[in-house]
């Protein structure tokens, strides 16, 4: 990995981002990069969608989101913002990529005045719950639908 960095979706990279594959164990565990645009489409005043290149190579796509309800009709449910999506192409996982869309989308939660971030996760065997673990998002208890909700405290980080 060199300098990875994110860049905007434009028309430029939008077909390629559509493209991007992650490994075939991991589909049913998270949304094509298509379905996260349209999201994205829907709900523009929540959603962050980046790409994430090495050099000129796209390698993955995450998606942050600010101030959103996962249940809008749930009184108790508090506004989040954290990571919504993430994509990291199969032949590029394991190598930093998805560290650094985390990190990145962290930061942008800071920028936006606030200190924690969450994230949703499918469990199971090929899930990505120890990743997010590893990155220090612990389980509210919470669900959200089947996925558990994790949570990460910024100001310590």
């Amino acid at each position: 990995m060199s300098s990875p960095r994110l860049e905007k979706i434009t028309p430029d990279n939008v077909e390629a981002a559509c493209r991007l594959r992650i490994r075939p164990d991991q589909e049913g565990l998270v949304a094509p990069v298509a379905w996260s645009l349209a999201e994205a489409y829907a709900r523009p005043e929540a959603a962050w969608p980046r790409l994430v290149y090495d050099g000129t190579e796209l390698v993955g796509f995450v998606m942050g989101f600010f101030m959103i309800r996962f249940d809008p009709d749930n009184p108790d449910d508090r506004f989040r913002s954290g990571i919504w999506r993430l994509n990291i192409a199969a032949d590029h996982q394991g190598r930093g990529y998805g560290r650094f869309a985390v990190e990145s989308v962290c930061e942008e939660v800071r920028r936006r005045g606030q200190s924690r971030a969450t994230v949703t996760w499918t469990p199971g065997e090929h899930g990505p719950e120890r990743f997010y673990l590893r990155l220090g998002f612990r389980p509210t208890g919470e669900k959200s639908g089947d996925e558990v909700v994790g949570e990460l405290d910024l100001r310590g980080v």
